[in-house]
């Protein structure tokens, strides 16, 4: 899916680590939310409460997910997932385009 239709774009930016990674929230007709955004080069480490399913669009990172010392690579067109109330890490090696659901 290449866009979402009617839906609710909050307004505010969400940012992090000085910038290096910013995005949006967008809320559903059903309540369910997603956010768009876009990382910088960097290494970057993050907690969840929910599960999450992030979607890399554009981009080349490498994640260490919960419970792992591997480093997985993913570049745009591929997605991994994160359980909830965990934390993951990320080195992002080039500008990333994501879409992150809440599960």
């Amino acid at each position: 899916m290449s866009e979402f239709q009617n839906v609710t774009v909050v307004k505010e930016a969400n940012v992090y680590f000085d910038g290096g990674v910013t995005s949006r929230t967008i809320i559903f007709p059903d309540g369910s939310r997603k956010t768009l955004g876009i990382m910088m080069p960097g290494e970057y480490g993050f907690n969840t409460a929910a599960a999450e399913l992030m979607e890399i669009l554009a981009g080349e990172m490498t994640v260490q997910l919960p419970g792992s010392s591997d480093w997985i690579s993913v570049k745009g067109g591929e997605a991994f997932e994160v359980p909830e109330n965990s934390s993951f890490k990320l080195k992002v090696t080039a500008l990333s385009d994501y879409c992150c659901s809440f599960l």
